[in-house]
């Protein structure tokens, strides 16, 4: 398609200011296509890479669609579904800047906030109701919402959805919406699930793809750098040297697997003098959004991450991204370096690739197409079959921050101490304990192991509630709970009977007389 200006896609007077205002001149390729099919009232399905403006191609039409009529108390025009709280928020920001000149109600549904507000915000009426789908179920459920008066829907990153577990969420609230209404879905990419969901819930759909799914944008420089130690400790020493090397660089992403190998490399960043920053999904709501906010303002110009910013977020010029893990799916990678080279900008991207995530880049390569371009040392076909018979990533050095010359830590004993990395929202991660507290430590430890593996690890929910949202508000919970029950005894002593009687026959644990406290004075 030709040049277009924002003037010829139909647009009223006041939201065509809004877009002035905000320094839009051309819309992207997605924004051509879907805002006049959507203004026309017909279902979108919408296909595109992040970082091609897919939130501007529905906040637009909405407005204009939404721009008359008025909302009723609890009963919301429009609903968007969004898959995590930032991606969410971002939305919200995006609709009140376009929305400038209009007088809609926004309300914004997201778990870390109060009940209490948000149910104020309903009670005023919403004509845009922007939620994840955990805690939407969980104000419905407590019949603080009515969803019979929905227009249109919208769904936004909808294959993310399907990663995270959201689909029976999604399936349930659209059967609990009006069949009459427009629903605009977008994805960047279209597996089966997704597939099936659109056949379901979309009408007629008029499909817009304006680039082949999970490819990467031509703009970004995409590196490899091959650590045949495949330790953090020297991972983390040729990530400081990839960031020095890059004289451009105004800020930088750095991507990790799981959320307490984030709170490790925050230490040992801010240690060798970074101005860094960290987000996971274990912080709070608040936290989360003063280091975005920072992040955006140019505070923090280096952010750890893990994969709850990878997606959807909005971050204008990125100029780097760091994969300090290889990611765990082809598609993820995508999505990863897809925070750079946003809106036609240059952008640059490098990933560490240890001994046994080899086989994970060949499935990248497979994905996008292009071979990788390796810094240093080059992997050869030995490494390449070696890591074919690898299970995992050897992890005997895990959360170790120290000076970083790791080779001579190696031979101190893991019972000299536990050595604990703090993230900016005092987040915790412990290396090992001592392996001669005894059995019952061992099997305190594997349990406590696992659960925090399986926190890390994307799971199917069981049940349609924002709990998946406020993990860590549960386990604080549980553990408080925990204590609530245990034996409320005072003296050390007594702790040390009730252990001993648990191990004495029955017939022996008879009471034993003991001197009375005045007896003991007489004497």
């Amino acid at each position: 398609m030709g040049d277009v200006t924002f003037s010829e896609l139909g647009l009223s007077a006041k939201l065509l200011r809004a877009v002035e205002a905000l320094g839009y001149e051309t819309p992207t390729p997605i924004q051509e296509q879907a805002i006049p099919v959507a203004l026309t009232g017909k279902d979108v399905l919408g296909i595109a890479q992040t970082g091609t403006g897919k939130t501007a191609s529905f906040t637009i039409p909405l407005i204009d669609r939404l721009e008359r009529a008025r909302a009723r108390a609890r009963m919301p025009r429009s609903l968007i579904l969004a898959p995590t709280r930032e991606l969410a928020a971002q939305v919200a920001e995006a609709f009140e800047q376009l929305g400038s000149n209009h007088k809609l109600q926004v309300a914004l549904l997201i778990g870390g906030v109060s009940f209490d507000e948000q149910d104020r915000k309903l009670d005023r009426g919403a004509d845009v109701l922007i939620a994840t789908p955990g805690r939407m179920l969980d104000h419905f459920q407590r019949g603080k919402l009515l969803l019979t008066g929905v227009e249109i829907l919208v769904i936004d990153e909808a294959d993310r959805m399907l990663d995270m577990g959201f689909i029976p969420d999604i399936e349930r609230i659209c059967k609990l919406l009006p069949t009459k209404r427009q629903t605009l879905f977008f994805s960047a990419t279209m597996p089966a699930e997704i597939q099936r969901l659109v056949q379901q819930f979309l009408k007629d759909p008029i499909r817009i793809e304006v680039a082949k799914p999970a490819t990467a944008a031509k703009t970004i420089t995409q590196r490899f750098c091959f650590c045949p130690e495949g330790e953090d400790w020297a991972k983390r020493d040729r990530l400081r040297e990839l960031i020095r090397s890059q004289e451009a660089l105004q800020n930088a992403i750095v991507f990790c697997n799981r959320k307490r190998d984030v709170a490790v490399l925050f230490k040992s960043l801010t240690k060798h003098g970074f101005n860094a920053g960290a987000l996971h999904g274990d912080m709070d709501q608040t936290a989360r959004m003063a280091t975005l906010s920072a992040f955006r303002a140019g505070t923090i110009s280096i952010l750890a991450a893990s994969d709850v910013a990878a997606r959807g977020l909005d971050i204008p010029e990125v100029s780097h991204v760091f994969n300090f893990d290889v990611p765990l799916a082809a598609d993820d990678y995508v999505h990863r370096i897809g925070r750079t080279g946003r809106a036609g900008r240059e952008g640059y991207a490098a990933t560490l690739v240890g001994p046994e995530d080899l086989k994970r880049i060949l499935d990248i390569e497979k994905l996008t197409g292009e071979p990788p371009v390796w810094l240093g040392d080059v992997p050869d076909d030995d490494d390449f079959a070696d890591a074919s018979t690898k299970r995992g990533r050897r992890r005997s050095r895990r959360g170790r921050t120290g000076a970083e010359a790791e080779p001579q830590r190696a031979s101190r004993s893991r019972g000299q101490g536990r050595a604990t990395a703090t993230s900016g929202t005092g987040s915790r991660s412990a290396a090992p304990a001592d392996e001669a507290e005894g059995a019952d430590g061992a099997r305190k430890r594997r349990r406590r192991t696992r659960t925090q593996d399986s926190a890390d690890q994307p799971v199917t929910p069981i049940s349609p509630t924002s709990a998946r949202e406020d993990a860590a508000e549960l386990r604080g919970e549980a553990r408080d709970q925990s204590r609530a029950n245990r034996p409320k005894t005072s003296k050390p002593e007594q702790n040390a009977e009730l252990a001993f009687a648990g191990n004495v026959p029955a017939f022996l644990q008879r009471p034993v007389r003991r001197p009375s406290k005045q007896a003991e004075h007489t004497d």
